[in-house]
């Protein structure tokens, strides 16, 4: 028995089931580490793209029955910046830290050619810091602010007819760098039967054109029924209110119009409780895994692949850390001073390039002086000759 324990098992070779003979003890890990993630707390980053006045605060609100500080939105943005605001929530023995990122003036530019960019570049920004933060010898994980992006909210226009071209191009740009779960925005702007139209249209036009948003996961078999019926209810069609109003003998957060009131956590009126299920209640720790092991390992990969890193060298073989990262730091080292000379001497030739040119400008104007003022002495030479002439004649 000793023999089979010591034995270290191949990777061919089936382990083999043993019935404990009485109580061990390993069945409190669960437990153990439910204690120690209540300890350090949780994280969740949310990213809110949608156009200027849309709703994305008031949602936001509403979503964690709450008062974030938010300053309105200008619409006479030059460009597309992002701002992140970081939150310390805690509901019973559970803290979590929140970090709302909203995209000012997206939509808001006459040009929205490159409107995705910046929203691409602060997504990369934020794996470039996990990514160095991993590289260093002495890492220090648990205390790291992980600000890697969780959930793209991508807020859509209730327009009724179709999305955007902007809303295509930056969900396309999007989709393998973050999970994106679009939502209907002010779903209560247009009827139902509407609404019904909507939803099949954007979600055959993110289809053909090949954009991939965030499906709830079925392999769990816990929240696979939950999450497959969900899955059909994509975009959810929401309405945000902060606004408590009194409705029969209770209040309830709710949008007062004149024809009538939009209750935000009835069902029939709007899909905001199954948004807050979806990305709260069940999927919260989907998405922060999806981010990990999907989104950002595709982003490490190709940057590590940048760097001249493989898992096997030319021949096949394992690749050794230890001596091939020295290679590929000379190698980088090398590249970088080639590249260096090669920027001196353009900047060199570049230098005697313009001296020769001003050299030559320079004895262009020389000679151009030198023959005006020669033409000038000759012609003052002239007129004293004539001068002298008349005064001979006339003497």
């Amino acid at each position: 028995m000793a023999a089979v324990v010591g034995r270290k098992p191949s990777h061919n070779e089936d382990l083999r089931n043993l019935n404990l003979a009485g109580h061990v003890g390993f069945d409190s890990l669960p437990d153990q580490l439910v204690n120690k993630s209540t300890t350090q707390g949780f994280c969740f980053n949310i990213l809110c793209v949608g156009e200027t006045g849309i709703g994305k605060s008031t949602l936001m609100d509403t979503l964690f029955n709450t008062k974030f500080e938010n300053a309105p939105a200008s619409h006479a943005e030059p460009g597309v910046r992002l701002k992140s605001s970081s939150y310390e929530l805690q509901e019973s023995n559970v803290r979590l830290k929140l970090t709302i990122v909203d995209t000012v003036g997206f939509g808001d530019q006459i040009n929205k050619e490159d409107s995705y960019k910046p929203i691409v570049e602060y997504i990369d920004a934020q794996f470039e810091a996990y990514l160095q933060e991993e590289l260093k010898i002495r890492r220090s994980f648990y205390n790291y602010p992980d600000s890697r992006i969780h959930a793209c909210l991508y807020f859509i226009a209730p327009t009724g007819h179709s999305l955007k071209s902007l809303d295509l191009v930056t969900m396309k740009k999007l989709d393998s760098k973050v999970n994106i779960i679009p939502i209907i925005a002010k779903a209560d702007t247009i009827s139902k039967s509407e609404l019904h139209k909507f939803k099949i249209k954007i979600m055959s036009e993110l289809v053909s054109n090949g954009v991939q948003i965030y499906q709830f996961p079925t392999d769990d078999e816990t929240v696979a029924e939950i999450n497959s019926t969900m899955n059909g209810h994509l975009p959810f069609a929401v309405v945000g209110s902060t606004e408590e109003i009194k409705i029969g003998n209770k209040m309830a957060k709710a949008r007062q119009y004149p024809w009538g009131v939009v209750q935000v956590e009835n069902e029939s009126h709007c899909d905001f409780v199954k948004l807050r299920e979806m990305l709260i209640r069940v999927n919260m720790e989907d998405l922060r895994e999806q981010t990990h092991a999907r989104h950002y390992e595709l982003y490490r990969r190709c940057k590590l692949e940048e760097m001249g890193f493989k898992d096997t060298d030319p021949d096949s073989k394992p690749f050794r850390y230890r001596t091939d990262f020295k290679v590929v730091g000379l190698h980088e080292k090398f590249d970088h001073l080639k590249k260096t000379h090669q920027d001196e001497k353009k900047k060199l030739e570049d230098k005697k390039k313009d001296l020769e040119e001003e050299m030559n400008a320079f004895n262009k104007r020389k000679a151009a002086t030198q023959l005006l003022q020669s033409q000038a002495q000759q012609a003052s030479q002239t007129t004293k000759k004539d001068k002298d002439k008349k005064n001979a004649s006339f003497t």
